[in-house]
């Protein structure tokens, strides 16, 4: 199994809105590396909820990756906000996969507080410039992130 840290704008998809319908499909990812990290992985695989842009951002709660990689069709709907217009059914660069809900944290594990938190120096979160929205993460810092709640 894989652990991963995938965020999203609340206020565009928020784990509540995932709470309401689970499963959802995780799309509209328009970044290449981010998209890369979303073919590696497969049904069975947890992530963790981090809601960002937001105050304050952090960690919302867990999920499950219920759905190995499939195109992201929404990349060929011109009345979706993820259109691609480099995207044609032949060529089309972007996946998405469904999650569902596991469990909702009591309180937001914020930014802030991770920062804090012993053992979490290599997290990709607290790298300067780390703008992915989503990004693999070790067993390790898994345990420490999921221990709080």
């Amino acid at each position: 199994m894989n652990y991963w840290l995938m965020k999203s704008e609340p206020d565009s998809f928020s784990i509540d809105d995932l709470a309401c319908n689970s499963p959802s499909p995780w799309d509209g990812v328009r970044n290449y590396q981010a998209r890369n990290f979303i073919r590696n992985m497969q049904a069975g695989d947890s992530f963790l909820f981090y809601h960002s842009s937001c105050k304050p951002p952090g960690i919302a709660g867990i999920g499950t990756i219920v759905s190995n990689p499939y195109p992201d069709r929404a990349a060929l709907d011109p009345s979706s906000p993820y259109h691609d217009l480099k995207a044609s059914a032949e060529n089309l660069p972007w996946l998405a996969v469904d999650v569902a809900l596991s469990r909702k944290f009591h309180k937001l594990l914020s930014l802030a507080e991770i920062r804090l938190m012993d053992g979490l120096a290599e997290l990709p979160l607290l790298h300067k410039g780390n703008r992915l929205s989503v990004m693999p993460i070790t067993e390790k810092q898994w345990a420490i992130l999921t221990s709080v709640d």
